[in-house]
């Protein structure tokens, strides 16, 4: 009879109560409300390889300009990938840290195009990077539960009242 769940990330990411810097989230419903904010489905934007859906927002990681202007790096170390080091020890490498520690470590410089940290990015979205990179704003396509949570484009809404509509 159709699905059996729901992806609800988007919907309580935008609410008011969420953890996204408030001045992006308040950006992202004006946008989504009318209609104005494209999402894309980015590929190689984790270091993982593990497809991304990532909102185009000015200031974001999105934005070319931004990502071709941040300094490279891999501080958290949450998604790197073990390899073999001499003496068979265990290395690590990140295709989103400086292509010279990358490459150094035997990493493929093919894997170095168009990837970003989604540790610190994830982390700048929640106002808590140490501004190493820009946020990278994940969310889903549909946003079409902003005009019906919403009055107006600067309107607000809170977790409430997407339970609500949820239920409904």
């Amino acid at each position: 009879m159709g699905a059996a769940g729901i992806q609800a990330g988007s919907i309580f990411a935008l609410a008011e109560e969420s953890g996204m810097v408030p001045e992006l989230r308040t950006r992202l419903r004006t946008l989504g409300y009318d209609g104005a904010v494209n999402i894309r489905t980015d590929s190689r934007i984790s270091p993982t390889g593990f497809p991304f859906k990532v909102a185009e927002l000015e200031g974001s990681i999105a934005e070319n300009a931004v990502y071709n202007e941040r300094v490279r790096v891999c501080n958290k170390g949450l998604l790197v990938t073990p390899y073999e080091k001499e003496g068979d020890r265990i290395g690590y490498r990140c295709s989103a840290e400086p292509e010279d520690k990358f490459t150094k470590k035997g990493g493929n410089p093919v894997e170095l195009a168009g990837r970003g940290c989604l540790c610190n990015g994830l982390l700048a979205t929640a106002g808590f990077g140490d501004s190493v990179e820009p946020p990278i704003i994940t969310l889903g396509d549909d946003l079409s539960f902003l005009p019906i949570l919403m009055k107006h484009n600067a309107d607000t809404y809170y977790a409430k009242d997407v339970i609500n509509y949820l239920l409904s």
